[in-house]
This record gives structure tokens, C-alpha cells and sequence, in this order.
């Protein structure tokens, strides 16, 4: 059997959740008093932005230990299972690198990507790995097709400010001020392991054009694949999104997926957006 195991930064449905042979090692947050969760459904999502909207002060999120990931690879040696790792961008976490010291630790078979992206877009990789293991691919062919697969994986949504991502350490504080004018809802694009500022609306409206607008700028939906729609403490917010992919790009297949506290913790409340996957070349 093939495992396939990911990080809580990928934002699993209780679907995915369900899938055999995928599970998920928990992210930590530590909190402005002390106080410490792992981000593995103790605290529910809603709890979470309730609490960050409470405290004065961002929480502080953590990487996995490389013992949580050596415990997932000796159960799958044991076995005799091979591994897929998919992790969170490189670039935003350290993550990755504890799979790969991990890895070394143990005698299973590893095989680790980099998804280069997050929360729903790290969960179409996973469902992408779950569909190829249902093929009969072998471990190896799997990890090398999500890595030609990731580059394909599209996260576009509206944040309510970037006063989040700037304190975490994961926007440039430039870049934050640009996004930060009254009235201005920011639109960001996550790919390529990059967080960008690639557009912007006065308003909800307005920013919900710009974010309609960059579905195409950014190559288009592959039906295929459906999509999955996002959203951090407010499941309302998604509804003219829902809409507009239905109605005027006649997609089915959509998802809802909520942020959790890993990827909340830099993004804030009042977030929307879609996670999809480009039309192959």
C-alpha cells in the first residue's frame, strides 16, 4: 500500500480525512499568553478566529517535529507501505525540511513534495495523489507526477487586509502598504511557492471582479478538476464566488473548504477565494 501523508496546512476536508491511507501530521499555534494547540481539530476552526480576533497579538505557528513525521514512516515501514509526502511550500515553512530529515531516520520509502502552495491548494495535491494511487501508479511515479501536477495548482482570494501576512513574516512590508489603502480590499495569488499582490477592488464588490478577473489572467479553471472554494470565519462570503463559478463559467464539482489556523493565523478573518488547477499546456 501506498500512504500518503500531509501537514495541517493543507486544510483536509473531514471528506479528505476519511479518504484510506491518508493522514496528516498537526502543525502547532502558539498563542499571545503562552498557551499552545495543535492545529489537529481539538480547537475547531471557528474557535480559532474567534480567538484571533480576541487577542491583541498574532499567535506564532510551528512546524512539525521531525519525531511526529518519523512515527507516521516506521508505522509505514512496519507495514511494509511505501510514503508520499506532501508538504507546504518550502518557502513559507519549514516543513519540508523535517519530512526530509525524517525521512533519513527511518528505513521506509519516502518519497517528499514540495506543493509549493497551501491550504486548498496543498488538498487538490493531496486528492491528486489519492486519484493516481487509485490508478496504480507506484510511489515514485506519483511524486514525480504532483511535481510536474503542483505547477498547474492556482490559489487566488481576497484578504480583508495584509496586516496578517505582513506581521507573520510572510509579505514584504511594502508590499503590505500598497494593499492598505482606505476602502481597498487586496487580491492575492499563491503559486510558485510565492504570495502575491496581483490585484486589488474598493470594496467587497469591487474586489470580487478583480478576483473574478485573475480566474482567467491565471490561465483559467480546468474542469477537470472542479474547484474549491475558501474562506477563514465567514462561510457567507462565499457565495457570489459559488455563484460566479457556476452560473458564468458553467463549473460543477466545487468544494468548500475552511482555512484553519496554520494558514488563518497570516491570513486574518474575511478572507474568500477559490483554489483551482490551469488547464494542462
Amino acid at each position: 500500500m501506498i500512504r500518503i501523508i500531509t501537514d495541517s496546512a493543507a486544510d483536509l476536508t473531514a471528506r479528505d480525512l476519511e479518504t484510506p491511507g491518508v493522514a496528516v501530521v498537526p502543525m502547532s499555534i502558539t498563542f499571545a499568553d503562552g498557551t499552545a494547540a495543535l492545529d489537529d481539530g481539538s480547537m475547531t476552526k471557528d474557535e480559532f478566529f474567534a480567538r484571533l480576533a480576541a487577542d491583541s497579538k498574532l499567535p506564532r505557528t510551528s512546524q512539525p517535529s521531525p519525531a511526529s513525521f518519523i512515527q507516521q514512516f516506521e508505522d509505514a515501514a512496519v507495514a511494509g507501505d511505501e510514503v508520499v509526502v506532501i508538504t507546504i511550500a518550502q518557502k513559507l515553512s519549514g516543513t519540508y525540511q523535517c519530512a526530509v530529515l525524517a525521512a533519513a531516520e527511518t528505513d521506509a520509502k519516502v518519497y517528499i513534495v514540495d506543493s509549493e502552495t497551501a491550504t486548498q491548494g496543498e488538498a487538490i495535491i493531496v486528492r491528486e495523489a489519492v486519484r493516481l494511487r487509485e490508478q496504480g501508479l507506484s510511489a515514485s511515479r506519483i511524486a514525480a507526477e504532483l511535481d510536474s501536477f503542483k505547477k498547474r495548482v492556482r490559489v487566488v482570494a481576497i484578504v480583508d487586509s495584509l496586516k496578517h501576512l505582513q506581521k507573520g513574516g510572510r509579505l514584504p512590508a511594502a508590499v503590505a502598504l500598497v494593499g492598505g489603502a482606505l476602502g481597498i480590499k487586496p487580491v492575492l495569488a499563491l503559486y510558485d511557492s510565492t504570495i502575491r499582490l496581483v490585484d486589488k477592488g474598493r470594496g467587497r464588490p469591487g474586489a470580487l471582479v478583480a478576483l473574478f478577473r485573475q480566474l482567467d489572467k491565471q490561465g483559467g479553471v480546468d474542469p477537470a478538476y472542479g474547484y474549491t472554494l475558501l474562506y477563514s470565519d465567514d462561510k457567507q462570503l462565499t457565495a457570489p464566488v459559488h455563484h460566479y463559478m457556476h452560473q458564468n463559467l458553467q463549473l460543477t464539482g466545487g468544494r468548500v473548504g475552511q482555512i484553519g489556523p496554520t494558514i488563518g493565523t497570516h491570513i486574518g478573518p474575511g478572507a474568500v477565494g477559490v483554489a483551482f488547477v490551469t488547464p494542462a499546456q
